[in-house]
C-alpha cells in the first residue's frame, strides 16, 4: 500500500491554523484545497472569485477548488459527533 503523501505547505500561519481541521478530510488533495481557500480568502484580491483565488495561490487550474467546494466528501457534522 503505497504512503500518504503530505499535504503541500501554503503561508506558516494559514498552515498551523488549518492543521486543527485536518481530520476532517480523508484526501490530502481536499486539505490542500482548504488551506488554499484560507490563503486565498486573506490575499488582497479585489474579488475573491474560485478562479482569482487558484491563480494567486499558484493553482493552474481552478476546477479542483471548485470541486473541493461542491463536491469534497468532507463534513464537518461527522467529525462534530466524535
Amino acid at each position: 500500500m503505497p504512503q500518504a503523501r503530505s499535504a503541500q505547505a501554503t503561508v506558516h500561519f494559514v498552515d498551523n491554523y488549518c492543521e486543527a481541521y485536518q481530520d476532517l478530510f480523508v484526501e490530502v488533495r481536499s486539505f490542500e484545497a482548504f488551506c488554499a481557500l484560507h490563503v486565498g480568502f486573506l490575499s488582497e484580491l479585489p474579488r475573491k472569485t474560485i478562479p482569482a483565488i487558484s491563480k494567486a495561490v499558484g493553482w493552474s487550474n481552478p476546477q479542483g477548488l471548485h470541486h473541493f467546494i461542491s463536491d469534497s466528501p468532507w463534513s464537518a457534522q461527522s467529525s462534530l459527533k466524535k
